[in-house]
């Protein structure tokens, strides 16, 4: 079975564009701020909080052109929630790995 490591090069793959990170770091907390205040609260606004999470991540994919990644295993539904974890965590503290496309850059260079 692959490592987690496998999943979120897979998931980071499958969501390269810049707006779809964004719709995806609204959208995956507010899906779970929306399971939290359902059981916790009201369920209207638990639900309301839920169901837009979920249109937010359609629309990043609409943008993306692709499907989500949930549709290839259940295993995405945890795989998102870190990877967003991950981002967040990469741009406050401004250690976002370099692009595929500059790392290979980079490595041609420092082959010649």
């Amino acid at each position: 079975m692959p490592g987690l490591a496998h999943y979120m090069a897979q998931y980071d793959h499958e969501h390269s564009s810049g707006w779809n990170k964004v719709l995806h770091g609204i959208g995956i907390p507010l899906i779970f701020a929306g399971i939290v205040v359902l059981l916790f609260m009201k369920w209207i606004w638990g639900g309301s909080l839920f169901v837009a999470g979920w249109m937010l991540l359609f629309l990043g994919h609409k943008v993306e052109g692709n499907h989500p990644a949930f549709f290839q295993g259940p295993i995405y539904l945890l795989v998102g929630p870190i990877w967003v974890a991950k981002e967040a965590w990469n741009f406050l503290t401004g250690t976002h790995p370099p692009a595929a496309s500059d790392a290979q850059k980079t490595e041609r260079r420092q082959a010649e």
